[in-house]
């Protein structure tokens, strides 16, 4: 379940990051690294979906360039759309927690339907990306109850576009899953980002 929580998440922040790169006056192309890299639950002891490990290395995490990752989740309810996802993306400036607004779907956003989300970035009847595939793991709605393990695997991480507000700094991500008004889950990740530009 929690790597479904993490895929949705992690789906929702490479959306945001898509957009970016339509949104032409706000694009800076650089290559960055990733570091001090954490995450934790954020929902409630009895939440229905949780993830129960996440490892990614190295530290720092180059961009462009090589990952290895691997995550364990569990879920207690099947996962079906609509399954609503709440983000809220964070900066550090001068010392204080600022909340990214919502603009062109990048920052703190609502996505009413994290599935719906999925079916853009996976078409239906397209197979799962590698590794998801190689292990079962699925990559459309709904994730039937269980647990979910992704091993060790390698991935890599392309050159890519970002907002300029997202060059430098600390930050924190925050999504939450729901569906008819009840958290499923929430999963908080740290971290912070060195543009080499």
């Amino acid at each position: 379940m929690k790597n479904c929580i993490v895929n949705v998440i992690m789906l929702c922040i490479v959306i945001q990051v898509n957009c970016a790169l339509d949104f032409e006056k706000t694009r800076t192309a650089y290559s960055a690294k990733i570091f001090g890299f954490s995450w934790e639950n954020c929902g409630k002891p009895d939440d229905p979906a949780v993830l129960k490990t996440l490892t990614v290395s190295p530290d720092p995490i180059t961009v462009p360039g090589d990952v290895k990752a691997s995550a364990s989740g569990k879920t207690t309810v099947e996962l079906a759309a609509p399954l609503a996802v709440n983000v809220t993306l964070e900066k550090e400036v001068a010392g204080f927690w600022v909340k990214v607004p919502c603009v062109e779907e990048i920052g703190s956003c609502h996505y009413a339907d994290g599935c719906d989300l999925l079916n853009q970035l996976i078409p239906p009847g397209q197979d799962c990306p590698e590794p998801l595939h190689t292990y079962g793991i699925p990559c459309h709605c709904p994730f039937k109850a269980g647990m979910y393990t992704l091993p060790e695997s390698d991935f890599y991480l392309p050159d890519i576009e970002l907002p300029y507000w997202l060059t430098n700094g600390h930050y924190r991500v925050q999504g939450e899953l729901g569906a008819m008004g009840k958290e499923l889950g929430c999963l908080k990740i740290t971290f912070a980002v060195h543009s080499n530009n």
